[in-house]
């Protein structure tokens, strides 16, 4: 696959471990990027926003994103949300998955199905 392929998360993450052992199952190389020890750029965060939009892959489901205070979840919109995204990247949706130019944002077997089996 052009390109290769890259999961970007973090390492104790449920949803995380659920993608890559999916991956690895089915002998899919893969470079794991732990979101703590190497976080996405702004300009990185930008373009995943223009491919898939901020609403996808902001986490609203998770512990960072409910522990903030009601004024910064209130009324987000790209700016503030790809903002946040840097500032903490826990509230990015996990995994983001690059594979061969296209990006997954979550974990579902039959997303990941359709992905990889449209691409062998």
């Amino acid at each position: 696959m052009a390109g290769g392929v890259t999961i970007h998360g973090i390492r104790n993450c449920d949803t995380m471990k659920k993608a890559r052992a999916w991956l690895e199952a089915r002998g899919v190389a893969h470079r794991f990027r732990d979101y703590k020890a190497d976080p996405p750029a702004r300009a990185e965060i930008e373009g995943w926003v223009r491919q898939v939009g901020w609403e996808s892959l902001v986490n609203r489901a998770g512990t960072t994103f409910r522990k903030l205070p009601e004024a910064e979840r209130a009324g987000l919109d790209e700016a503030r949300a790809i903002a946040l995204m840097v500032a903490q990247p826990s509230v990015i949706k996990r995994p983001v998955l690059e594979a061969g130019g296209a990006l997954l944002v979550g974990f579902s077997p039959e997303g990941y199905a359709r992905r990889f089996d449209a691409a062998a």
